[in-house]
């Protein structure tokens, strides 16, 4: 069964993986922002809640779907789900100012993030692991993108999204897994990405009323949604129950290479052996940061 469970988690980060790519492609061809979010983020909430509908119509499946929710469940996960679609914006504006491979690293200093707003909001001071996995992002996040070499050189712009995406999905991150636990993954999901969706229209709108391309959304949009917003959850759903959180998430992080990777294979970008060495260091973070959890299992 755990085998499952690594494959399905694995499947989920590759999804995860190639996303910053296919955005790229879309910018190659003219594409904005706001046309590439809108059209991944319209195509999954109505998959999702296709697939949330079907579910709920389900005899079989009466007792799980039909259960009472707390009250304001549905209200929390919406409001949770904002934070998805304000890291679609950010995650994508900042690869339009710097490298896939650099995005990615910035979008994993969520690891460090995620430990400093569980200590703020448990009030409770954060473990030596911990701290010690903190200072191994950061020591990897500066070789990954060699900004001591040229400060002047690198986009801050592109930088500073990056950061506010990373905020974004920690907060995601954080709140999945704690609001509306009685409901099933499917409605949970769906109402999460309600949200979300909410965030990308608005910050669509003038594109919308304006000049917007409606063939983004083939087979952009297409791509997007399917490895963004449908099959990754539907497989980490599946998955990180037979691995464990700890396993887990440290499967996920094989989203950093396969991100590095698909950018060098499809976008040209190159990465030497000290930017390597520092995706390393992150991924080696995030291990020592579930090796307690890992124990405990």
């Amino acid at each position: 069964m755990i085998i499952r469970g690594i494959v399905f988690v694995a499947l989920g980060s590759l999804c995860y993986g190639i996303l910053a790519t296919i955005v790229k492609l879309a910018y190659n061809e003219g594409y904005t922002t706001e046309e590439v979010t809108f059209a991944q983020y319209s195509i999954g909430w109505i998959v999702l809640g296709g697939m949330a509908l079907r579910a709920f119509i389900q005899k079989k499946k009466k007792e799980q779907e039909y259960h009472i929710p707390r009250k304001y469940s549905v209200l929390w996960l919406v409001l949770a789900g904002t934070s998805l679609g304000f890291t679609g914006v950010f995650y994508y504006r900042a690869v339009l100012y710097i490298p896939v491979s650099l995005c990615i690293v910035l979008l994993m200093q969520s690891v460090w993030m995620g430990v400093v707003l569980e200590a703020i909001l448990e009030r409770k001071r954060p473990e030596t692991n911990k701290i010690i996995a903190v200072l191994l992002v950061l020591i990897g996040t500066l070789l990954a993108t060699e900004v001591y070499k040229d400060v002047n050189g690198i986009s801050w712009q592109g930088v500073s999204w990056g950061m506010l995406g990373a905020l974004s999905y920690t907060i995601s991150l954080y709140t999945s897994n704690r609001i509306g636990l009685e409901l099933s993954n499917k409605k949970r999901s769906f109402w999460m990405m309600t949200g979300g969706f909410t965030v990308v229209t608005i910050a669509a709108l003038p594109v919308l009323m304006g000049d917007f391309s409606w063939s983004v959304f083939y087979p952009w949009g297409i791509l997007l949604a399917v490895f963004g917003t449908v099959l990754p959850p539907l497989l980490m759903n599946k998955g990180m129950p037979l691995t464990g959180m700890g396993l887990g998430s440290i499967i996920v992080s094989l989203e950093i290479p396969v991100s590095v990777s698909m950018a060098f294979l499809f976008l040209g970008e190159r990465i030497n052996s000290v930017q390597w060495g520092g995706v390393g260091l992150i991924i080696f973070s995030i291990v020592l940061l579930n090796v307690n959890r890992l124990r405990k299992k």
